[in-house]
């Protein structure tokens, strides 16, 4: 009986010493993590820096500031003076310019806005200008003067005396603008280019301290006439300041 329990105690020690050996690890040593236990989560990986392209490094240049616009420059033959800066009443020659370039193309409506207000424009076919005689035309009448049939008595002709009696259309052509003077001709302020047997009295009528007329000078149309066939028209302004009145339309030439 003793020999049986202690055969019976010997036994269950090795089924103890067996169950020992076949149990679980213990917990955080490896097999099975409990239940709940979740693993430790791992930083987000930080993406990497963009590497520049091989090669060396370009400098950008620094943006440079716009361009400020050229200043206009005076075209060939004319002085700064003659630009006069935006919003100033433009000189003598300015309003010259624009006058020869209305008589032109025979626009007298462009003429009359020029005109003297109260002293009108007077028309002299000569040099003398006959402040008796020649004809004075109203800003009014300037606009509608071109289509004008009215025949007029404009002066005497030069060396024949006859009476020049015409239309204004007529007139026009032959004692204002009957050469290329907006084109051709020579230009000069307060200064007498042609000279004629005719008197010119221009600066007695037109004191320079009040007036000023700008000279369109062609020294000969024809070669075979030798500069007998020069021409002038000189357009007179009264002075207001710096702003000018058209008063007078005096043509010139020569004569015998």
């Amino acid at each position: 009986m003793k020999k049986s329990k202690g055969l019976i105690w010997i036994v269950s020690l090795l089924v103890a010493g067996m169950l020992t050996a076949c149990g679980g690890a213990p917990s955080g040593q490896g097999g099975e993590r409990p239940a709940g236990e979740q693993p430790a989560e791992r930083p987000a990986a930080e993406p990497a820096a963009e590497q520049p392209a091989e090669g060396p490094a370009v400098s950008q240049p620094a943006e440079e500031p716009a361009a400020e616009p050229a200043q206009e420059e005076p075209s060939e033959g004319q002085s700064a003076e003659e630009h006069p800066p935006e919003g100033a009443p433009p000189t003598a020659k300015e309003a010259a310019k624009t006058v020869a370039r209305a008589l032109k193309t025979g626009n007298l409506k462009e003429v009359a806005k020029w005109a003297h207000r109260e002293k009108g424009v007077r028309f002299s076919p000569y040099a003398y200008v006959d402040v008796e005689k020649d004809l004075v035309f109203s800003r009014e009448e300037l606009e509608g003067l071109m289509e004008d049939e009215t025949v007029y008595t404009w002066g005497t002709a030069a060396g024949s005396g006859e009476p020049i009696e015409l239309t204004y259309a007529e007139y026009h052509q032959r004692f204002v603008y009957d050469a290329a003077f907006f084109e051709d001709a020579e230009v000069a302020e307060n200064e007498t280019l042609g000279q004629s047997t005719t008197t010119n009295n221009i600066a007695e009528v037109y004191p320079p301290d009040t007036y000023a007329f700008v000279e369109y000078y062609i020294d000969g149309v024809d070669p075979a006439s030798e500069g007998m066939d020069w021409r002038s028209l000189r357009l007179v302004f009264e002075k207001f300041g710096d702003d000018h009145a058209l008063v007078g339309i005096v043509h010139d030439q020569w004569t015998p």
